[in-house]
């Protein structure tokens, strides 16, 4: 055989790949690959947290690359230790914290808890007699102004999250859950030390039999102040702005983008508005609704909410007349708010010989026979004697806002009278008014407009375009005088903005989007659509093929299970554990997994499985519980007083 052939034939019998790696199946490798890393907070905790915080090598997410950050300034192989052993009444009799303050590698404070430890709270600690729940006290972990760890006595409502651990609850509950208890005591530890002192951070923790232990290290401030650095904001959150301002002023990269021919293009404008709230109180009289401003003999007031108008000439034949003479009385009603009016009515009328009642001009009433002209009654003018009706007759429909003519006319033949009565009542007392005039509508819909600056009731809520983090409160004004004057809250009353705008100087022309705005508004998913500008100005119109990647089929969600596991109702409150007021204090905690390959669900101990791995939605129930927690923090009250 010849070389050449024995090349070919050595070739052919290499292994080769059966096929290239696609995009899909490398995203599909990276992806793996950051899970495993950074899949829960326990990964995260271990591969990146822990090591950073300690001074030890991270690995990069492809395992290629190694470095070991310095994140720290001091850093303690114990920071913190803490032991609980309990007693035969089940309460925790020892209860002992040691300290590394300083973080030099060795304790130097001490805590031992006086008294025994009966409930466990997310900040604190209940102690009662010892295997009971009566005499109970109650404590929050705190730190002194020196920074020493401390106790201090409080109320029950001043701690969160609490439950019973002794023989009142339950037998060996705290031996049973010795981890979770560890972790529930330090955790409030922890948490009033590093309120304190924000340098504090935690790298790890661990737990050995009753004692666990947390490695700690010193962050963000290497100096032996802790309000320096970025732990300063904390103190003085609204200090941030003023010195992003200041960065930014100072900044070469800022300066830089400032120059640039976009920003040397276009300039900006300050607008300043106001959004008020606008709030009478005006005490309303019978008067400032309806009044007799013409005509008529008198007004009489029988309480502040009703007035009687009464016009003519009542007294015994005080009108003189003839054969039959025609005698008018007019009195003008003017209705100055009719939405406070509710009633007008013609309550009685009358007179010696005949009488009309006009609204307007318009007969609503007449007698003692129908006369419905405008001439001489149809009948005898005589009568011999006067007539007086009440008919109740409702005329607030038509005495509408302004001025109304009551006219009353009589037909007198020898000696008579004349007498009509309407009686208003009315919505008198205090008329509030409220609006908000807001001049900055206009700013706040141009997108070429952005909110720089706000005071709203003396707090300012953005400084140069950023959020100070302040709120301001409800505010109470007094509005109104006398005796409609009133207190008012309301979440704000004057907002005082200034808004920046972008205004184009036409140093620059605006860029060409027509041939971006064609492809946009004229392709589809399989065809893609194209405009072409020509050198002669003109467009040339394209269509073609198009297509996108086959994306890979995905997982519908995440597969997860559902197991449950019996727990006593061990939860303390003001009234006591409330287990003990059920009629069965035994319940279940319910848990989530994320599944694992195989759809095994990784069921912890003593778990039993409520749902195999799927897609599981439980939407509804969640919103239900989250309701039932709501509505249980409201406020209930119990009386027989009535309220």
């Amino acid at each position: 055989m010849r070389p050449a052939t024995l090349v070919l034939v050595a070739a052919l019998s290499l292994p080769v790949p059966l096929h290239a790696q696609t995009a899909q199946d490398r995203a599909r490798t990276a992806a793996a690959a950051a899970r495993a890393k950074s899949a829960d907070s326990d990964a995260l905790l271990g591969n990146y947290v822990t090591p950073g915080l300690a001074g030890q090598p991270i690995t990069t997410v492809d395992t290629k690359k190694t470095f070991t950050p310095n994140l720290a300034c001091q850093k303690s192989a114990t920071l913190l230790e803490l032991l609980a052993q309990p007693s035969a009444t089940g309460d925790i009799g020892t209860l002992s914290i040691s300290r590394d303050s300083d973080l030099d590698g060795s304790f130097d404070e001490a805590l031992t808890v006086p008294v025994p430890t009966s409930g466990i709270c997310a900040n604190g600690i209940i102690s009662c007699a010892p295997g009971s729940w009566d005499a109970c006290s109650f404590f929050r972990w705190d730190a002194s102004p020196s920074g020493s760890l401390k106790l201090s006595q409080v109320e029950l409502t001043d701690l969160a999250g609490c439950y019973c651990v002794n023989n009142s609850c339950g037998s060996n509950l705290v031996w049973g859950n010795m981890a979770s208890i560890l972790k529930d005591l330090g955790g409030g530890v922890v948490g009033a030390l590093t309120t304190a002192d924000p340098r504090i951070g935690i790298a790890q923790a661990s737990i050995d039999g009753p004692l666990i232990r947390y490695t700690g290290a010193q962050t963000t401030s290497c100096t032996a102040q802790p309000q320096v650095g970025a732990t300063a904001y904390k103190a003085n959150p609204g200090a941030m702005a003023g010195d992003a301002y200041g960065a930014a002023q100072t900044s070469s990269i800022f300066q830089a983008l400032s120059a640039s021919s976009t920003g040397t293009g276009t300039s900006q404008v300050r607008r300043s508005c106001a959004i008020t709230r606008q709030i009478t109180q005006e005490e309303m009289t019978a008067e400032m609704i309806v009044d007799r401003v013409a005509g008529g003999y008198a007004t009489f007031a029988a309480d502040p909410n009703s007035r009687t108008f009464v016009m003519g000439s009542p007294t015994d034949n005080s009108l003189t007349g003839g054969s039959c003479t025609l005698i008018d009385f007019h009195m003008t009603l003017r209705v100055k708010d009719a939405a406070r009016l509710q009633q007008l009515l013609l309550t009685r009328f009358g007179g010696d010989d005949w009488a009309q009642i006009r609204i307007d001009g318009e007969l609503v009433a007449s007698g003692p026979e129908v006369w419905t002209g405008s001439g001489p009654p149809p009948g005898k003018c005589e009568k011999k004697s006067a007539f007086y009706v009440d008919p109740g007759l409702d005329l607030t429909s038509r005495l509408t806002q302004g001025d109304h003519d009551i006219w009353l006319r009589v037909a007198v033949a020898d000696g008579g009278e004349a007498y009509a009565a309407i009686d208003a009542k009315v919505d008198a007392g205090c008329k509030s008014s409220e609006q908000l005039v807001d001049s900055c509508s206009g700013y706040a819909a141009n997108n070429a407009c952005r909110l720089d600056d706000e005071n709203v009731d003396g707090v300012i809520t953005y400084r140069n375009g950023v959020k100070t983090g302040l709120t301001p409160l409800p505010q109470t004004r007094l509005i109104g005088t006398g005796a409609c004057a009133m207190s008012i809250s309301r979440a704000f009353f004057e907002r005082q903005r200034s808004y920046a705008c972008t205004v184009d100087s036409g140093a620059l022309p605006q860029p060409d989007l027509s041939r971006g705005t064609y492809i946009i508004d004229h392709s589809t998913e399989t065809l893609l659509a194209d405009q072409v500008k020509n050198a002669d100005g003109s467009h040339s119109l394209t269509t073609r093929n198009f297509s996108l990647p086959v994306s890979g089929s995905v997982n519908a969600c995440e597969p997860i299970c559902k197991t449950r596991k019996a727990q006593v109702n061990i939860a303390a409150a003001p009234d006591g554990v409330t287990g003990s007021r059920q009629s069965d204090p035994m319940g279940w905690d319910y848990h989530y997994h994320a599944c694992q390959e195989n759809a095994v669900c990784p069921a912890g101990e003593g778990e039993e499985l409520v749902q195999g791995c799927g897609c599981i939605d439980d939407f509804p129930e969640a919103v239900v519980m989250m309701q039932t927690v709501r509505l249980g923090g409201a406020d209930m009250v119990c009386t027989s007083a009535v309220r």
